[in-house]
């Protein structure tokens, strides 16, 4: 946590921004939400730079994906903990009233403007990865492009998909976009380590037909219908990659929309 001086040089940067909120989930995940900057302006699925002072006083920044939709008055991010990472070892003990470094600058390509028109959209995560999509699933934007929403997360234990599983829970209610997610959004979590009611990782659920056979849906993706978007570590993100294309979709950017887009600023995840 900063000490004291730090704390104050923090309070004279530009863009320090005040914790109102932290949760930890597990002994290794963790969200906060902050306030945000009333010039920020961003599109559902982006990241900015976020961080605390070091030791000498100088900004320790990372890339974080809003998990907050873009309509949301606060900022939300969701972090792993890591024990002797430079950023996270100080950041999982912030609490309500400590500041932090943003950086206003959005920037991603796990955005609606990097993929073509489609008819299904699919989010596919690991672990932390679940962060931008938690920002898009909020969005009234991704109900009103897609007939049908697919988000499938996987983590080691049951307890790391409690994140997921009340974002999704509480879309039921949500006064701007409940109504428009009943019946679009089909939510998949898996475990691959304690046994659970779904296992198995997303590449073999894909790849063996059973998420296509558990939600009812036609499989498998077909670039005439499917768009996807893919968050977590590099091995994941190269191996979901092949799938992807092995069914014809192509990657995408946001200067050059195709049929699936993955977020490359995460695969450390060593912060």
């Amino acid at each position: 946590m900063p000490d004291t001086a730090a704390k104050a040089q923090a309070r004279t940067l530009p863009d320090a921004q005040t914790i109102l909120s932290v949760r930890h989930w597990t002994d290794k995940l963790f969200s906060f939400r902050c306030t945000r900057p009333r010039s920020l302006r961003f599109r559902s699925g982006e990241f900015v730079m976020l961080g605390l002072l070091d030791e000498r006083g100088k900004p320790l920044l990372r890339a974080y994906s809003i998990a907050s939709p873009n309509w949301d008055d606060e900022l939300e991010f969701y972090s792993i903990k890591v024990p002797d990472g430079p950023l996270t070892s100080k950041l999982q003990h912030v609490r309500p009233g400590d500041e932090i470094i943003l950086r206003p600058k959005p920037v991603g390509t796990l955005v609606h403007d990097a993929l073509l028109p489609g008819k299904r959209l699919w989010f596919l995560s690991t672990g932390t990865g679940i962060a931008p999509f938690a920002s898009l699933v909020r969005d009234p934007e991704t109900y009103e492009k897609y007939e049908q929403v697919i988000l499938m997360h996987t983590c080691r234990e049951k307890a790391e998909l409690d994140y997921g599983r009340e974002l999704v829970e509480n879309l039921r209610d949500d006064p701007l976009i409940g109504e428009m997610v009943e019946g679009k959004l089909f939510y998949y979590p898996t475990t691959t380590r304690e046994p659970s009611e779904r296992m198995g990782r997303v590449t073999d659920n894909l790849t063996s037909g059973k998420v296509f056979e558990d939600l009812g849906l036609e499989g498998p993706m077909n670039p005439a219908r499917d768009r996807a978007m893919v968050c977590g570590s590099l091995a994941f993100n190269l191996d979901v990659k092949a799938i992807l294309e092995g069914w014809g979709l192509r990657e995408g950017a946001n200067s050059d929309p195709a049929e699936y887009v993955v977020e490359k600023a995460f695969v450390g995840e060593g912060i």
